[in-house]
């Protein structure tokens, strides 16, 4: 049985390798544009950095440099039940340089296409076993009505063992803000 997170709450990842399955529905866009959203992991220092660009994974630079984080693709419609996009993660083979994986979710060309969270439902981020069991999930049920980007979830390295943290928080922005605060 699945824990389904509330904000702010953190567990122990018992499992070293899961894959991190976002998914949503969007409804009817103003705009009239289909919606494209897009699940990215900065892969972070202790300094909150990235060690080099290539630990930014997302549908640009879909593996890690040391293969314990890949991306399996864009989704460019969010359509259909279950996971839209999909990231692995090894976190026995993941680097010494790299102490915290943020996982965020932005809405491609939002500004252009006049779109934002407000207009998402039924989002969420889950935690699967490689048995397909689903461990953790984090539904963001929280109302972004101007967001176009969400910090959905981190999962970091304290004391040896790696935990996952339910974060959900929105910013108006995209994905260079993120890259800006990351770099």
């Amino acid at each position: 049985m699945a824990i389904n997170l509330q904000k702010g709450q953190r567990e122990v990842l018992t499992a070293p390798k899961f894959t991190i399955g976002l998914g949503w529905d969007t409804n009817t866009s103003a705009s009239g544009n289909d919606f494209d959203l897009d699940a990215s992991v900065f892969m972070l220092g202790e300094n909150k950095k990235l060690p080099s660009d290539e630990y930014f994974i997302f549908y640009n630079n879909l593996t890690s440099p040391d293969g314990a984080v890949v991306h399996t693709g864009d989704n460019l419609t969010g359509e259909g039940d279950g996971d839209d996009e999909a990231i692995n993660v090894d976190l026995s083979t993941i680097s010494q340089a790299v102490s915290e994986l943020c996982i965020v979710v932005t809405i491609h060309e939002a500004e252009a296409r006049r779109q934002n969270f407000g207009q998402v439902r039924n989002s969420f981020v889950r935690i699967v076993d490689e048995d397909g069991v689903e461990l953790l999930k984090y539904e963001l049920e929280e109302d972004f009505s101007i967001e176009t980007a969400v910090e959905f979830g981190r999962i970091y390295r304290r004391n040896g063992e790696w935990k996952f943290e339910a974060v959900g928080v929105g910013m108006k922005g995209g994905l260079q803000d993120y890259i800006n605060r990351y770099q």
